[in-house]
C-alpha cells in the first residue's frame, strides 16, 4: 500500500462512548482484551488516522452496541508478522489490513470466513468488495494513478504511461517500488498496457527498465514522492489517490489522474483471525463498518473511499478522483487476483530490484 510507518503495534487505545483517543496503554503479548469478554473487541488497524477513525466509526459503534473497542496499531508487515507468530491466536477480533497482506494470511489459514448471515450490510456494498478470493470484505479502496504538478503538466499528459519515457522530463519523475501497494498496481498497469495482461511482468519490467534513466527515485514511501513533488524536484509520479487529497485541499499546484489504460485499485479489508475471542462482536463491528452511516463518516473524517456506493462522496475526495468514486469498476478500475500475486510476490520483488531499479 503502502507507505512505511513506524512500529506502533503494541499501542492500544480504548474507545468508549463520547471518548476519542482518551486512553493509550501498552498491551501485552496477547494483543488485546480478555478472552471471551462479550463487551469488548480488539481491532487491529493502521497507525495513522486513529483519532479520526475513532470519531467516525469506533465511538458511534460503541454507542450503538455497547461494545467497547481496543485498538492495536501497526504497519501491514508488522501486524502480519505478529499474526503469523501467534498463528491467529493473539486476541485480535478484527484486523483491518491491505489486500495483499490479507491474502498472504488467508493463504496460511490465519483468517476465518466472515459469516454473511451475521453481516447484512454485505448486501449493500460493491461487488469488488466481496470477492471470493478473500475471507473478509473490503471496507475502503485506493485508486492507482499519477500525481503531477499542474503548472507543468495537464491531466492528459499525466495519464499517459509514455510520460515516463519522455526524455524531456529525465530525472524529474518518480515511480513506486513494487514492494509498496502502488508498486504492484503500477507494474500491472504497465503489463496490461504494453503486454498480455496484468501479470505479464516480463514485459512490465523490460518497459520500466527502459524508463529507469528518467526516474529520479523508485520510492518505498509515498511521503518521499510527495516531498519530491512539492519541493519541485519532480513533475510527476505514480501514486495512490489518497496522498493527493490534503495537497489539493491546501491549494498546492498538484493534481491526480487515473491512467488512460491499465487502471487497478487496492482494497483495505476487514478480516477475522481464526482465534478471535469475540466472534459475535467481530461480526457486529464489520457490519457497522460497512453501513452507510459509518462509510459516510469515514469518508468525511478519514478520507476513505467508501465501498457502500450509496454514500455521497465528500467534495474533498471528488476534487481528487472526480466521478470515478461513484463506481470505480464502471470507470475501468479492476482489482488484482491475489492468487496470482501471493505465490510470486517474493520473486517479483527480487526481480524488480535487479532488472528495473538496478538494471
Amino acid at each position: 500500500m503502502s507507505p512505511t510507518y513506524p512500529l506502533l503495534r503494541r499501542r492500544t487505545l480504548l474507545a468508549t462512548t463520547g471518548l476519542t483517543a482518551a486512553a493509550l496503554v501498552l498491551a501485552g503479548c496477547s494483543g488485546g482484551s480478555d478472552d471471551g469478554d462479550a463487551d469488548t473487541i480488539v481491532v487491529s488497524t493502521f497507525p495513522f488516522g486513529v483519532e479520526e477513525f475513532t470519531e467516525a466509526v469506533l465511538d458511534p459503534f460503541t454507542e450503538a452496541t455497547g461494545i467497547e473497542v481496543e485498538i492495536d496499531t501497526g504497519s501491514n508487515a508488522d501486524r502480519l508478522s505478529q499474526l503469523q507468530l501467534e498463528q491467529g491466536e493473539g486476541g485480535v477480533d478484527v484486523m483491518l489490513i491491505s489486500d495483499t497482506y490479507a491474502a498472504i494470511a488467508d493463504s496460511e489459514g490465519l483468517f476465518q470466513e466472515v459469516d454473511p448471515g451475521a453481516v447484512p450490510n454485505l448486501e449493500a456494498i460493491a461487488p469488488f468488495a466481496v470477492e471470493d478470493a478473500y475471507t473478509g470484505p473490503a471496507y475502503s479502496y485506493q485508486l492507482n494513478g499519477t500525481m503531477y504538478n499542474t503548472d507543468e503538466l495537464d491531466a492528459t499528459e499525466a495519464a499517459d504511461w509514455e510520460l515516463y519515457a519522455n526524455d524531456d522530463y529525465a530525472g524529474r519523475l518518480a515511480l513506486p517500488d513494487i514492494a509498496v501497494t502502488a508498486g504492484q498496481l503500477t507494474v500491472s498497469g504497465v503489463a496490461s498496457t504494453y503486454g498480455d495482461g496484468p501479470f505479464d511482468v516480463d514485459t512490465a519490467f523490460a518497459t520500466m527498465a527502459g524508463w529507469a534513466p528518467n526516474v529520479l527515485q523508485f520510492y518505498s514511501s509515498t511521503t518521499e514522492m510527495t516531498n519530491l513533488l512539492t519541493q519541485g524536484e519532480i513533475v510527476a509520479g505514480g501514486a495512490l489517490n489518497g496522498f493527493a487529497t490534503d495537497l489539493i485541499a491546501a491549494g498546492e499546484p498538484v493534481g491526480w489522474t487515473p491512467p488512460a489504460q491499465g487502471r487497478y485499485m487496492a482494497t483495505n479489508r476487514a478480516m477475522i483471525p481464526t482465534g478471535a475471542p469475540n466472534l459475535d462482536g467481530a461480526h457486529q463491528f464489520i457490519d457497522y463498518l460497512l453501513s452507510a452511516e459509518a462509510q459516510a463518516a469515514s469518508a468525511a473524517l478519514v478520507g476513505d473511499l467508501p465501498v457502500n456506493l450509496s454514500v455521497e462522496i465528500p467534495a474533498e475526495l471528488t476534487a481528487v478522483v472526480g466521478d470515478v468514486a461513484l463506481d470505480p469498476t464502471a470507470a475501468g478500475y479492476e482489482t488484482l487476483d491475489p492468487n496470482e500475486i501471493v505465490p510470486n510476490r517474493n520473486e517479483w520483488v527480487e526481480r524488480f530490484a535487479r532488472e528495473v531499479v538496478g538494471g
